[in-house]
């Protein structure tokens, strides 16, 4: 009969801690509904990045640092290959444009509010696409 009271006992001591877990997932996900549904038009900038197609071989990663207005580029693959990324606006002229190598990162910046369309290349293989959206 000891043995049942030590176990309940030590059970009473948990769930206090529970009850916290479960509140902070509570809290995290009330806030993450509010970022989620925050008007479009607010002061805050923000940058999407979707991508269409997306390459096995190749590591290419674009993403965005929406309150400096940048993005990052980066790609990791093959040593000794160059990378381009092409970015261009919904009219097709070339906005921007970085070279990197295997296993580096850049930054893009200075990129108005609009849409534009991004292609990554190597060695004039089209290895991901997509849209990069500025808000």
């Amino acid at each position: 009969m000891k043995r049942f009271k030590n176990l309940h006992k030590s059970s009473l001591t948990t769930w206090p801690a529970l009850a916290i877990v479960i509140l902070l997932a509570i809290f995290h996900i009330s806030a993450m509904s509010n970022v989620l549904t925050r008007n479009p038009s607010s002061t805050n900038d923000s940058m999407v990045v979707q991508k269409s197609i997306s390459s096995n071989r190749y590591r290419i990663r674009l993403y965005p640092n929406a309150n400096h207005q940048v993005l990052f580029f980066s790609a990791t693959g093959r040593d000794g290959k160059v990378y381009q990324l092409f970015l261009f606006d919904v009219d097709g002229k070339l906005v921007k444009r970085a070279n990197i190598r295997n296993k580096e990162t850049t930054v893009v910046n200075n990129i108005e509010k609009g849409n534009y369309i991004f292609e990554v290349f190597s060695d004039d293989e089209r290895i991901e696409n997509g849209q990069l959206i500025v808000r």
